[in-house]
Order: structure tokens, then C-alpha cells, then sequence
């Protein structure tokens, strides 16, 4: 099997990310409805994907098993600085989201939309480890929120006032973003 080849997977390395224009697109999809938009971040996200291919590693400098000084560990879940790190997360966080109810979007793999039997609406936008999400129905949300928290280590950061460095401020009269460039500042109100 060509999968049983030293390095066959090595370099297919990737985590999905939002593409900017998606992320506005939410944003603006939340303002046009009066929705808020929240953000979570997985702790250590990298170390919860496991490994399906044989990785070793040696025995760390301050660890090593005397009288076993010549052997090595065997990886059973991803860790940082692997390769395989973050596809290993990105699947972890594909398995979780379809168990969960969640369809993938076919042309945005970093978009996740879920519906309830009443037609209720929420929309996951991920990138890498960090994500947004927004939708019609509060119970819904905090279902969401309570489902990662089981399955994570998590820190939710309450409204969204901060994103791939865009500064993002919630208020009644709509949602607005504030982003850097060069030395001005450009305000978007969607």
C-alpha cells in the first residue's frame, strides 16, 4: 500500500481557513439580521487530533528511561510542531461538527451551518483553531457552546470584538468593523 511508504503523507500538511471574504460575508449575513456573533478558541487545538500513520519520537532531553535510553515513543495523538498536526486537528474538528448535526458548505470547507426541525439557523466559521459563530436562536447557540466545552478545552470569549485582526464593535445600530492599513484607519458598517 502506498499509504505503508516512509513520508507518503508527510507533506500533506493544511487547516482549513476561512477566506476573509467569507468571515465579512458572516459578519454581514449577523448584521442584516440583528444577530450577534461569537468567537471560541480551542485550547491546544493541535493536541486533540489523533494520528493515523506510525510517527516516532525520541525520548525528550531530562525524560529519558534509564536502562531504555536507545528506545522511542510512539504517538498515538497529534503533538505541536508535527507535520501532521494540523490535519489531524482539522479532521478531529470535521468528525466533531457532523456528529453534531453540522453540514459542510461544498465550496467553503471552513463553513459550517446547522438546522433544526423549526428551520432555525446557526453558522460556524473556522479558522485553524479559532472560530465565529452566529445565528437566529439563543438556545441553539448555547447548545453549541456547551457541546465544545464537553469536547474541548475552551475559552470562550463572550462577543466578538476581535478577528484576524479586524476590530469588530456590536452594537443595536449594526455591527462595525475597523481594520488598520497602512496608517489610516477604514470603518465598514454592514
Amino acid at each position: 500500500r502506498s499509504s505503508d511508504l516512509p513520508g507518503h503523507d508527510y507533506q500533506d500538511v493544511f487547516s482549513y481557513v476561512a477566506r476573509i471574504e467569507t468571515v465579512q460575508l458572516v459578519v454581514a449575513l449577523a448584521a442584516q439580521n440583528n444577530w450577534k456573533i461569537h468567537p471560541l478558541d480551542v485550547k491546544s487545538a493541535f493536541l486533540h487530533g489523533p494520528i493515523d500513520e506510525e510517527v516516532y519520537v525520541k525520548q525528550p532531553p531530562g525524560f529519558i528511561q534509564k536502562g531504555s535510553e536507545g528506545k522511542v515513543y510512539r504517538l498515538k495523538k497529534a503533538l505541536y510542531g508535527l507535520k501532521q498536526a494540523p490535519r489531524a486537528w482539522n479532521k478531529r474538528i470535521d468528525v466533531f461538527f457532523q456528529k453534531n448535526g453540522f453540514e459542510k458548505c461544498l465550496c467553503e470547507h471552513a463553513l459550517y451551518v446547522k438546522r433544526n426541525s423549526s428551520n432555525d439557523l446557526l453558522i460556524v466559521c473556522l479558522y485553524v483553531d479559532d472560530l465565529i459563530f452566529t445565528g437566529n436562536k439563543i438556545s441553539m447557540i448555547d447548545e453549541f457552546k456547551q457541546a465544545m466545552a464537553r469536547e474541548f478545552d475552551m475559552t470562550d470569549l463572550g462577543l466578538m470584538s476581535y478577528f484576524l485582526g479586524i476590530e469588530v464593535v456590536q452594537r443595536d445600530d449594526g455591527i462595525f468593523l475597523y481594520q488598520k492599513r497602512y496608517t489610516t484607519e477604514i470603518l465598514k458598517k454592514f
